[in-house]
């Protein structure tokens, strides 16, 4: 009888962790409301306190990452001036950047930005900084005084 428990136990505690798995997955990844929600407070930041924001939009540990949710700022001409994924990208100037697949995300953000100052969304492909992977992206841009705010969704 005790053989027969413990495959018994070990075949019911697994699948207890699959029904459980979902659910928590869900949670590792920002949505769409978070990201527009993200550019909100960080549009803020930008108009009160001008470029001085930058650092704390970068701060990978503060208030503008969460998860795989992270503020990028760019400035007209494709330069970084913060990146709450990657702080190393901070002054290096993206223009020319493209995805696997080819498309210039930069000069699309861009010029969505320019179109939709409000507020739009742009796909492209890029590394989700928590699987390591190349994810397809959705990236909500506004345009801010002389910047363009993004926070983008993996899976998007």
């Amino acid at each position: 009888m005790k053989w027969l428990f413990t495959p018994i136990f070990s075949l019911f505690a697994c699948g207890l962790l699959a029904l459980s798995a979902p659910a928590h997955a869900a949670d590792d990844h920002g949505t769409r409301d978070e990201a527009v929600a993200m550019v909100d407070k960080a549009d803020a930041l930008v108009k009160t306190d001008g470029p001085a924001a930058f650092p704390k939009l970068s701060d990978k540990s503060g208030a503008f990452v969460d998860r795989d949710l992270y503020i990028v700022v760019f400035d007209s001409t494709g330069k970084v001036m913060a990146h709450g994924g990657n702080p190393a990208l901070v002054g290096v100037n993206l223009l020319a950047a493209k995805d696997p697949d080819g498309v210039p995300f930069v000069q699309n953000i861009l010029a969505s930005a320019k179109e939709n100052p409000t507020g739009s969304w742009v796909k492209f492909k890029f590394t989700n900084p928590l699987s390591k992977k190349i994810e397809q992206k959705a990236m909500y841009v506004r345009q801010v005084g002389d910047y363009v705010v993004n926070c983008g969704v993996y899976g998007g």
